[in-house]
């Protein structure tokens, strides 16, 4: 294949990606050191509505013998007790975290309602973790910080909804509020702000360093590499997890540091976190296929059901950014076994008028914008033909009104009527029903592509009813077709 190297150029692609563009800000909840919470527009931050809430992350299973142990050897004290020993990890860390633990038990005993709720949900993961013999040396900066920042807010800071953003005076790094699972770090968000500071230029490189050594502690041994891991539950995902995108993202962030200090050691990581591609799930993200590998978008679900199509474009971005940067052999032979798969699959997720999350799943509005910017990306590296083309669809499907057609023609008197149509995309639907020039029904919904239906309430009687259709896509695009259903009695 023709390899192009390029400047850098993802500026605003990811969900919660930071763009250097000032309209593209997002409101971030800014808790200061003085302990006064404001709220900011960050302008590294993207704008994006959060998916649906994740379910509440299930006790850790513990099979066989180990449901024989006694959990209090696994306990979150006892843990730390046995790395000290160890000599895992120093007295003075080990001293620290203790402490820290029993901080926030302290002050469980004073908050009430939510904040009790919030603190009690980290604590419990934290937990879990242990439980599970999860809680590992290289786990405890990005646990203890967990805690850490939860023990903070919850005691000083407002409260807060899902999806909600914030940040602590100080840090750079993003978290994200999951209720019932209080604050979260959020991987993704805090990984793709380097790009909204590196494309900013010059002046906001310093930032970008400043962020990139913040967050580089918090990485985890997995799969023999390093990863940046989630550590709270997530659509029947149990802690700790990781994610294509949000892994991609780093190595992408981490070429982009060394392309800007022109420090190796930012590349000896990004290496030790590229060994994530290949091992397969649930330690790692590869998914062997006939033509290369997928890399799955959750280290829990590889099950082929589960296809998400914009963190595995995510992934080559980063893999190819990164070997082009550092001339890795083995980063090229993991973005070529991706490439090979993905250029396979895109033209299943292009439905002719919209695009799909998954097989069987059309994207939200953010979400297709997301994924043609992905494409778009793919397409100025490679020249690949499918990423060009179908990113051209994309693009163009933004601009095309939904189309509709009318299926029933033809219903019974004195029953209720069902009125079929065929929608080309993801739209609110809207039916009015009109006889001898009155109105007799009109109603609305929102409807994926494909055929659907409305049903009449009334009883219809004999005669010709005019129907009116009218749809309107996810992008604002409208349109409206008219006909007629005879009625027979």
């Amino acid at each position: 294949m023709i390899r192009v190297v390029l400047g850098w150029s993802v500026a605003a692609a990811l969900f919660v990606l930071g763009s250097a563009a000032p309209t593209r800000a997002a409101s971030v909840h800014l808790l200061k050191r003085d302990g006064v919470t404001v709220v900011r527009n960050d302008p590294f931050l993207r704008t994006w509505t959060p998916p649906p809430a994740p379910a509440e992350a299930p006790p850790a299973r513990i099979a066989g013998s180990r449901r024989r142990t006694n959990l209090a050897s696994r306990s979150v004290p006892a843990t730390l007790a046995r790395l000290e020993r160890a000599h895992a990890i120093t007295a003075s860390e080990y001293q620290r975290y203790l402490q820290s633990y029993k901080a926030t038990l302290n002050v469980l005993t004073r908050l009430h309602g939510t904040r009790a709720a919030e603190l009690t949900a980290v604590t419990d993961n934290l937990n879990r973790i242990a439980a599970a013999g999860m809680l590992t040396p290289s786990r405890l900066p990005a646990l203890f910080l967990t805690l850490e920042r939860n023990r903070t807010w919850w005691t000083t800071g407002s409260l807060l909804s899902y999806g909600q953003r914030e940040q602590f005076g100080g840090s750079q790094i993003v978290w994200e509020e999951y209720p019932g699972q209080g604050l979260q770090l959020q991987e993704l968000g805090s990984w793709g702000q380097v790009d909204g500071m590196y494309e900013a230029g010059p002046k906001d490189w310093p930032r970008l360093v400043r962020l990139v050594n913040e967050l580089v502690p918090l990485g985890a041994e997995r799969a023999g590499g390093i990863a940046w891991e989630y550590y709270f539950g997530f659509d029947g995902g149990i802690p700790p997890w990781t994610s294509a995108i949000s892994q991609g993202t780093a190595l992408q962030a981490l070429a982009q540091a060394y392309e800007v200090t022109h420090d190796v050691s930012y590349l000896e990581l990004a290496k030790r976190a590229l060994v994530v591609f290949s091992h397969e799930p649930p330690e790692g993200l590869g998914i062997p296929t006939p033509l290369g590998y997928r890399y799955a978008m959750y280290s829990f679900a590889p099950s082929p059901g589960v296809q998400v199509i914009n963190g595995f474009l995510q992934a080559l971005i980063g893999l190819f950014d990164y070997s082009t940067v550092s001339g890795n052999p083995e980063g090229w032979k993991l973005f070529d076994a991706g490439d090979a798969e993905a250029r396979a699959l895109l033209p299943s997720y292009d439905t002719g008028a919209w695009s799909l999350y998954q097989p069987g799943e059309e994207d939200p509005l953010s979400y297709h914008e997301l994924v043609t910017e992905f494409l778009e990306q793919l397409c100025s590296r490679t020249h690949a033909e499918v990423y060009c083309e179908t990113a051209s669809h994309f693009r163009m499907y933004l601009k095309t009104p939904p189309a509709l057609r009318l299926v029933t023609t033809r219903l019974r008197a004195a029953s209720t009527a069902t009125v079929r149509f065929d929608v080309s995309k993801i739209s609110r639907v809207g039916i009015t029903v009109v006889r001898n020039g009155k109105v007799i029904f009109l109603t609305s919904a929102s409807f994926s592509s494909g055929v659907h239906s409305f049903t009449v309430p009334q009883l219809l009687q004999s005669g010709t009813y005019n129907i009116t259709l009218d749809a309107t896509d996810l992008a604002g695009n409208y349109n409206q077709i008219s006909g007629a259903a005879q009625v027979i009695g």
